[in-house]
């Protein structure tokens, strides 16, 4: 599995270092709590802004220009080897991990995993915090220790804001930064701001972030990208306090995205407001440390068609609304056993409660003239427990033995259609009402289909994870191991009712134009993964580095789609079911210290590669979104204050498609990105060119561009945007 964790921490930096380029979680670099951070009379910084010191140079800066580059925090990890992104939003792309995507990659926030509160996953977990506000992210993929989270199969990501900071000893403390970009493609500006008040045992901190951007243009003569802009701001206060070897901090937070544009959905977003608390403390003790996580957020969230898609004035458009309450908690001990061995325990609850209606359209026939409840009332519930037993049998050898169990409980209320078949059977043979009555009849049916049936569902999950790590000779180290994980369906794929075209388009958050139908009879997927790290590098994994990661999955009650029907404008209908599947691939990275000297400073080679392959065992067709073989060879160049990047992206032809739901190929490219940065006294200023050449490419992973189709008729994937000057400067105190 890959594994980044970064913070202001030599520890920490160490810990990315070995990680940065691949390989399993290491094993005597578990997650540890972490205590309260002391002013070092040194000025607080944006998490991303300095993180060239020491071995992480390089992927540090490289973390920088994913930050520069764009506002979405899923893409910081977007170089990271085994992690793809799914084409959404402009700060909304969906983590892929292994070839495995969204659901099934627990992403978690602050210590939160947020799932989506929308059918087509307009607002995923990192939609939440931008890049400036990120000082410690986590994305391991394959075989993850149970104490990083159930109920998923691909892997785990988290991202967290900074820890509170205090003073020394009878001082006060005020630090903070200021942040602002320009991105010349699109129009986009950006700012972020951070200031801190804080006396030897309280803090408190306010932070903001703003983010704007019109269409993008495509490379080459592609055209305005349709769907493609946004504009989304956010707001938290986090006090903390502390006391010896304890840390209690709260924050408040809330995040407004006003407007979103989705190329390759019908829909938009045009409102979305998550407000939250979330509190942490961690405690050191005498028999070990223990952390508590608590938290409640409630999210609105609006969608309808942005103007270059028709509207969503009050007569246009198709309004759809969604109310999502969200709760828990997570308790985490860590008992050390000796000098050998950490015993790790946990408990957790998730709750979600969501409601999904559609209310009736002004003066449409077809939208009305009741509201259409897609989910009334729906619950899932998610409990777990699980104990991780960590080993140094000797020096160079460790085991990781972890066993879970997750309690997963689901259920929802009746629904109803726009209109009851009955009061539209009179005017079937009116003008124009043939089409309206029929929609009627069809979802008429399938809601009375659906509240005949049980919605009630209680999953009992259980994880299993076991790895190993040996330091072969000094340059060798070979880490491997097996888990199994365990994914229940989201509300959507079991919930999902409605049957005419137009309902059942507006399920779906695959890009591909389709209309998906849900299933109450869904089973969970069980994913059986085994993995091999080899990891040579220099006697002091200073100077070089290689990692090749072989690995394969197999997935029982893997949730794909069957075929219902094929609708007039060539999309299809699809219904989820359970197959079985297989996913397999290599991970490789590579880095070179080519020179390190005062006259010519330090030079760094990097390199990764992934390959990666899924199919559905039963249909014998390839998966959905799998990532052609694709990565980047880069230079990293530090030189006093200043830092540079120049790097060449590499994605292969796709060819590996999924002919049921008529995905799209698409042809390989190669993008140069440069990026150079420089440090002066408290300021720093970066300046960006992406796709130099501005190239015509476009995205494997991004889908039908649906709203340039419905424009001109033209059915193409998503481009990939062309040519853009990215400059920021950052000021700290």
């Amino acid at each position: 599995m890959s594994f980044l964790f970064f913070r202001s921490r030599p520890l920490a930096r160490r810990m990315l270092l070995a990680a940065f380029a691949l390989g399993p979680v290491s094993l005597h670099a578990a997650p540890v709590v972490t205590l309260p951070e002391l002013d070092v009379d040194a000025a607080d910084t944006p998490p991303l802004l300095d993180r060239t010191e020491n071995a992480n140079a390089v992927s540090g800066r490289m973390l920088r220009q994913r930050a520069l580059s764009s506002p979405d925090s899923a893409d910081l990890l977007s170089r990271l080897p085994g992690v793809s992104l799914y084409g959404a939003g402009g700060i909304s792309s969906l983590p892929v991990i292994n070839g495995m995507a969204d659901d099934r990659v627990a992403t978690s926030v602050d210590g939160v995993r947020i799932p989506p509160a929308c059918p087509n996953h307009m607002n995923p977990a990192m939609s939440y915090i931008s890049p400036d506000m990120v000082t410690e992210a986590t994305a391991v993929a394959g075989i993850t220790p149970v104490s990083m989270g159930g109920d998923s199969i691909a892997g785990t990501i988290s991202v967290e804001r900074k820890d509170p900071r205090f003073a020394r000893r009878g001082k006060i403390l005020f630090t903070g930064w200021a942040r602002g970009a320009y991105h010349s493609n699109g129009n986009g500006w950006e700012g972020g701001l951070s200031s801190t008040v804080a006396g030897d045992w309280w803090s408190l901190n306010y932070s903001a972030s703003y983010a704007e951007r019109g269409d993008y243009h495509a490379g080459g003569s592609g055209g305005r990208v349709l769907s493609s802009s946004y504009k989304t701001y956010s707001h938290s206060v986090t006090a903390g306090f502390h006391k010896d070897n304890h840390l209690l901090a709260l924050t408040f937070a809330q995040t407004d995205t006003p407007y979103e544009g989705f190329p390759n959905q019908y829909m938009d977003m045009t409102n979305n407001r998550s407000s939250s608390v979330n509190g942490k403390y961690s405690g050191a003790f005498d028999w070990g440390t223990l952390d508590v996580r608590g938290y409640w957020q409630r999210v609105n969230h609006a969608m309808n068609m942005l103007d270059d898609k028709g509207g969503h004035t009050a007569t246009t458009g198709m309004p759809m609304n969604d109310d999502s309450r969200s709760a828990g908690y997570n308790i985490k001990a860590t008992i050390p056993l000796g000098a050998r061995n950490t015993l790790r325990l946990g408990n957790s609850f998730d709750h979600q409660g969501l409601n999904d209606w559609w209310p009736p359209l002004a003066g449409s026939m077809m939208m009305g003239p009741d509201t259409y409840h897609n989910i009334n009332g729906g619950v899932r519930d998610r409990l777990g427990d699980y104990a991780e037993w960590e080993s140094r049998i000797t020096p160079s050898f460790h085991t990781l033995l972890g066993f879970r169990n997750d309690l997963v409980m689901m259920n929802t209320g009746s629904v109803s259609p726009y209109a009851w078949a009955s009061g539209m059977s009179s005017m079937g043979g009116m003008s124009g009402m043939g089409g309206m009555a029929g929609m009627a009849a069809t979802d008429s049916a399938a809601a009375n289909a659906f509240n005949a049936q049980n919605h009630r569902h209680t999953d009992i999950n259980f994880d299993v994870t076991a790895l190993a790590h040996w330091d072969a000779t000094r340059n060798v180290s070979i880490e491997g191991g097996y888990a199994r994980k365990t994914r229940s369906p989201n509300f959507f794929e079991r919930y999902a009712w409605g049957q005419s075209q137009m309902a059942s388009q507006m399920i779906g958050w695959f890009g591909d134009g389709n209309g998906y139908v849900g299933n109450n009879n869904l089973s969970p997927e069980i994913a059986n993964t085994a993995s091999l790290t080899a990891d040579f590098h220099d006697d002091a994994r200073k100077l070089w580095n290689v990692k090749i990661q072989p690995y394969y999955t197999y997935v029982h009650h893997y949730v794909n789609v069957t075929r219902l029907k094929v609708f007039s404008d060539g999309f299809d209908q699809l219904k989820f079911v359970n197959h079985n599947a297989q996913i397999y691939g290599i991970n490789s990275s590579a880095s070179y210290q080519a020179w390190s000297a005062p006259q010519w400073g330090t030079g760094v080679f990097s390199a990764k590669l992934d390959w990666v392959r899924g199919q559905d065992l039963q249909t014998h067709t390839g998966l959905y979104h799998q990532m052609p073989t694709n990565g980047f060879i880069a230079l990293d160049e530090t030189y006093g204050d200043f830092t540079g990047r120049a790097e060449i992206q590499l994605v292969k032809r796709k060819s590996s498609v999924d002919a049921l739901r008529s995905e799209p190929r698409t042809p390989g490219y190669a993008l140069l990105n440069l990026t150079a940065g420089y440090k002066w006294r408290m300021m720093r200023f970066e300046l960006g060119l992406d796709n130099v050449l501005n190239q015509r490419a476009y995205q494997p992973l991004g889908g039908y561009a649906l709203g340039n189709y419905k424009a001109d008729g033209d059915l193409m994937p998503v481009a990939v945007m062309g040519r853009s000057v990215n400059a920021s400067i950052m000021a700290s105190f």
